[in-house]
């Protein structure tokens, strides 16, 4: 009798205990939240307003600035960054727009675990339509005529940095719904011969102004590789090795992306490159940090990126011929798109 009210002693204590953690978990996630809800000194400033993918002359980009309206899309003039946010209200861990059609890459948070979803934005960011996603957000464009949208997740590891992590990438046209959940379906031909692999990963894609053609990254046997897409033909060409979250210019003609440059560590493997398309040379930009971003051409002759900052990320920019210094344009702000 004694060795049984020791065990229900022992029990209790044990429930008690873990009532106690769990109690105190949710006191502090709920701290956390509310701290998140409070402007820190210093900080930009963002007050609610009217937002459209439709507002020439602004930026826009998910705000990362504590405050009420953190991970709000927001809008600032182009030409003065540094005024007063616009926010609108919808939250977006990633997000693109052109042509006043917008992909915003958003958690549902569920009682157990959180799941994904990639919403089809108009241009009074209404929703247009809603996609699930098999994984943690990455990347998100959409073409120049607004037509097309494509997004990249993590379906396992959260970082390209290593190389234990797979990737999927999706194309949606937003004019007939057709979706193509990922590109594993399409015939490859590397260095001009058929190839299939169980191991290849896609992801960063970029759109030519046609709402056919694209770039991507291919990754297979410990190499990346650019890829041209053909989305007619459902065939994917590669191009060159070592490029990785390729950019197209608005003029078509150039790809920046991100390269594994010698010596670099490897956990900040990446420098910064543009490539010519019709010579295939390329040349590293100004910036020497690393940058895990795909980066964003602010037009033909500027690249927009983030960088690590205070509040999570800052956007900076640097000349896309690989001549000028980079320079910040945003505390606080991810996922940026010209309007």
């Amino acid at each position: 009798m004694t060795r049984l009210r020791t065990r229900l002693l022992v029990l209790v204590c044990a429930v008690t205990v873990l009532a106690v953690v769990a109690t105190a978990s949710v006191l502090h996630a709920a701290a956390r939240s509310d701290r998140r809800d409070v402007a820190k000194p210093g900080g930009p400033t963002v007050a609610a307003g009217r937002v459209t993918l439709t507002d020439e002359h602004r930026i826009a980009f998910r705000n990362m600035a504590w405050g009420p309206h953190r991970d709000e899309l927001t809008t600032v003039p182009v030409a003065a960054p540094a005024d007063a946010r616009t926010a609108s209200g919808v939250k977006c861990l990633r997000f693109y727009a052109a042509s006043g059609t917008g992909v915003c890459l958003q958690a549902v948070h569920g009682a157990i675990q959180d799941t994904y979803r990639a919403t089809i934005l108009d241009r009074r960011l209404e929703e247009r339509a809603h996609y699930s996603i098999p994984g943690i957000p990455s990347r998100a464009r959409v073409s120049p005529s607004g037509r097309l949208a494509t997004w990249t997740v993590f379906v396992g590891g959260d970082s390209y940095a290593g190389t234990n992590f797979s990737t999927r990438a999706a194309i949606l046209d937003t004019h007939t719904g057709r979706l193509t959940p990922t590109l594993e379906g399409f015939a490859i031909r590397k260095d001009g011969r058929p190839y299939r692999a169980a191991d290849v990963n896609f992801w960063g894609v970029t759109f030519a102004s046609d709402d056919r053609h694209f770039y991507a990254t291919l990754a297979t046997k410990g190499h990346t590789y650019l890829i041209r897409g053909d989305l007619r033909a459902r065939t994917l060409t590669t191009l060159r090795t070592n490029v990785e979250c390729p950019s197209l210019s608005p003029d078509g003609t150039r790809i920046a992306y991100k390269s594994r440059d010698k010596g670099l560590p490897a956990d900040a493997p990446w420098r910064l490159h543009v490539l010519d398309l019709r010579t295939l040379a390329d040349h590293p930009l100004a910036e020497t940090r690393s940058v895990d971003d795909q980066v964003v051409w602010k037009d033909d002759t500027t690249v927009t990126y983030a960088l690590p900052g205070d509040f999570g990320a800052d956007l900076y920019e640097v000349a896309a011929d690989g001549s000028a210094r980079p320079h910040r344009v945003l505390t606080a702000a991810v996922s940026p798109a010209y309007l």
